[in-house]
């Protein structure tokens, strides 16, 4: 121990300092750590030696934690990157690739999803072509470790002192980390992992193959993806026979590529291609003797027959066409079921139909639910929504296929009787559109003049659950409410929904899968067990097509009717918002709807105007039947409400004794009477062409208390 003076030189302990020290201890002890020798005087060096002494702190002990931490988190920082940033990732195309799809001869017809090619290899290529991208893009990419300190503090400069457009600080390691592994989103998590997978991407990957990878995947507008892909698609060349001037033009879009694409902006394109050229003069990377030598790149986009890419059956189709093809990673081509000769017929039939405000839907397919033909609104170019597929509306009468589904099954059949006279369900009480209660008809009568209250009456007595498994069974995935009205067609489905079902009965199988594939998904072992076909008992089936052919033939669908057998129904929903024609005929199963997107009324509309008309154009087409037949007019019983003839209070009172003839003969502007085996037997006028037009036209009938109350057909 050592004292010092106020001079600070060193000095000896007296007994002064002795007394000092000494004061306040115990009395002498004889311990080994006792300060007093063992004459009793005081021992310095023993008292020093007593003294706690204060722990010196272990900085090497918290050196060596902190690099154990580090090794840890580098460790689980090494394990979080190979699950989320798999290094195989880069290789990927950012967006799925290019489809082209086939129709069923074989020929493509439209093409889906991002144009690529190959990759390239940037050790390969000539020096000008991947000087153009590191002048422009990156200079210090050979020597940064994937982050730019200096580019980022000059981006930082400019941005603050600068006005003009903010300058970016990320090299091409980190555009690559950002377009393989990242989103778009402007936020420091982000950022922070952009860096992460920077630095991840340079500790295992050479600077050619960053280079590579960098190139074969960036974006260089009209969904052009990848330098090779963009250097065939604007210049029809190869990456390796790039120019000087092309490079520097293809270097110069990846700023801005859907603005600067040369095919919609050449101006654009090439005054950005003179900024690179001076920037890899600038980078020493150029010549400035050979800069000048540079000219302007033309566009040579690459011979290729346009394909149409903006048709609604080629969006319904591509999901199933992307899971057949699998992972791909160039252009692939897959086989649908379109028929292009029945979708050129849909289309005309669709743009020959007058619609004015109204949109329009049309969809065919076979038996066994191949798709030939769709037409999902009046313009896919005005609007790409398919209201085919997409569209939930309610398909009116048109549903009351399973209440008859449900009635045969039950043991009735077309000859079967059911009182057409008003009923009350609980607080519904259904009401015939026309007003007509005609008593006691047969099914078959029923069925083919839409009459709502028989529907009603059927439900009633069949039960609603007996309803809605004719429907599940026939496909319909759709919600149905548990209630009486759904024998109104009140729940909402898709008219390729409805079409399906429709198909089912056609193919006497169930349930009928609509695809646009012309090979079908495979299926699991649990599908294949669960999800079954069924045979359609001979019996009902035949029934079902008595009922169908009665209400297509000459019943409220008879203006769809062909010179073949025709089988089909009608459906109008309340107000006229929907209507719709669904049927078969000759191995073809197609369906119509006309409405509004907006839900509103169409004063007039109705299931057998425009949509069975359009109908029966398509099928005309499709079939090649000839000119339109002129279905007979229906039975003295049977009235479609919807065609307004005209007929009603004369058919009323036709066998009045005053207006039958003697033994037979013609009643004037009604038809004629004969006298058959004791009975009379009356044949009805066909309709001139002024009755025609006024079943087209709205019979401004008054709407009902209760929307539940009817649909407008019967």
């Amino acid at each position: 121990m050592r004292f010092f003076s106020s001079d600070r030189r060193a000095r000896t302990p007296d007994a002064d300092d002795a007394l000092e020290l000494t004061d306040g201890l115990p009395p002498p002890d004889r311990r080994a750590d006792s300060p007093y020798a063992p004459n009793g005087s005081f021992d310095y060096a023993r008292y020093a030696a007593a003294m706690p002494v204060a722990a010196r702190r272990n900085y090497f002990r918290w050196v060596m934690r902190a690099i154990a931490a580090l090794i840890i988190l580098f460790v689980f920082a090494v394990g979080w990157l190979a699950v989320t940033a798999p290094l195989s990732k880069s290789l990927q195309p950012p967006t799925p690739p290019s489809v082209t799809l086939l129709a069923d001869d074989g020929k493509p017809f439209a093409r889906r999803g991002a144009v690529i090619d190959a990759p390239v290899d940037a050790a390969k290529l000539p020096a000008n072509v991947t000087n153009a991208f590191l002048a422009i893009e990156d200079r210090r990419f050979r020597s940064h470790w994937g982050v730019d300190p200096r580019g980022i503090a000059r981006a930082f400069f400019h941005n603050v002192t600068s006005k003009g457009r903010d300058q970016g600080g990320s090299t091409i390691t980190q555009q690559l980390a950002k377009n393989a592994f990242l989103d778009s989103d402007r936020t420091a998590a982000r950022k922070i992992r952009e860096v992460m997978i920077a630095f991840w991407l340079e500790a295992w990957l050479t600077k050619d193959q960053i280079l590579s990878r960098y190139l074969s995947n960036v974006y260089f507008g009209d969904n052009v993806y990848g330098l090779r892909a963009a250097a065939r698609h604007y210049f029809a060349r190869k990456p390796e026979n790039l120019s000087i001037g092309q490079a520097a033009m293809l270097a110069g879009l990846v700023k801005a590529p859907s603005k600067l694409a040369p095919t919609t902006n050449l101006a654009g394109a090439r005054a950005r291609a003179k900024l690179v050229v001076a920037a890899m003069v600038d980078a020493k990377l150029l010549d400035r003797d050979e800069a000048a030598d540079v000219r302007p790149a033309r566009v040579v986009p690459e011979a290729k027959a346009p394909l149409p890419n903006g048709t609604y059956f080629a969006d319904w189709v591509l999901p199933a066409a992307r899971d057949h093809a699998g992972e791909i990673a160039t252009e692939t081509t897959v086989q649908t079921t379109l028929d292009r000769r029945l979708q050129a017929a849909a289309e005309r039939a669709v743009k020959r139909a007058g619609l004015r405000q109204a949109q329009v839907a049309l969809v065919a397919m076979r038996p066994d639910g191949r798709v030939v033909a769709m037409v999902g609104g009046r313009s896919y170019s005005e609007s790409p929504f398919n209201r085919a597929t997409q569209a939930q509306r309610q398909p009116g009468s048109a549903f009351k296929l399973f209440v008859y589904l449900a009635a045969m099954r039950r043991g009735m059949t077309p000859d079967s009787v059911i009182d057409d006279k008003p009923i009350t369900i609980a607080n519904w009480s259904p009401k015939n559109a026309d007003g007509r209660y005609l008593g006691p008809i047969t099914l078959r009568q029923a069925f083919a003049r839409s009459s709502n209250v028989a529907a009603a009456r059927i439900t009633q007595e069949v039960g609603v659950a007996k309803v809605i498994q004719a429907a599940r069974d026939l496909g319909v995935t759709s919600p149905i409410p548990n209630e009486a009205t759904i024998a109104l067609g009140t729940s909402s489905m898709s008219l390729l929904e409805l079409t399906s079902a429709y198909a089912a009965v056609a193919a006497e199988q169930y349930p009928v899968r609509a695809r646009g594939l012309e090979d079908p998904p495979e299926r699991g072992v649990l599908a294949t067990l669960t999800d079954r076909t069924h045979a359609l008992d001979g019996t009902v089936h035949d029934e079902m097509l008595d009922l169908l052919s009665a209400s297509a033939e000459t019943g409220t669908g008879r203006a769809a009717a062909l010179s073949v057998k025709t089988y089909g129904k009608t459906g109008t929903t309340q107000d006229s918002r929907d209507a719709l024609f669904i049927g078969f005929a000759n191995g073809i199963v197609a369906g119509v709807w006309v409405g509004n997107d907006d839900n509103t009324p169409n004063a007039g509309l109705s299931g057998g105007g425009i949509p069975a008309r359009v109908w029966r154009d398509f099928m005309q087409q499709a079939l090649g039947v000839g000119a339109a037949v002129v279905a007979p007019p229906p039975e003295a019983d049977i009235v479609d409400p919807d065609a307004g003839n005209g007929f009603g209070e004369t058919l009323d009172n036709f066998l009045d004794p005053a207006n039958i003839p003697p033994v037979e003969g013609e009643i004037p502007g009604i038809g004629r009477v004969r006298l058959r085996g004791g009975e009379l037997d009356f044949q009805p006028n066909r309709p001139d062409e002024r009755d025609r037009r006024r079943r087209d036209r709205y019979d401004d009938r008054a709407p009902p208390r209760d929307p539940r109350e009817y649909d407008d057909e019967g």
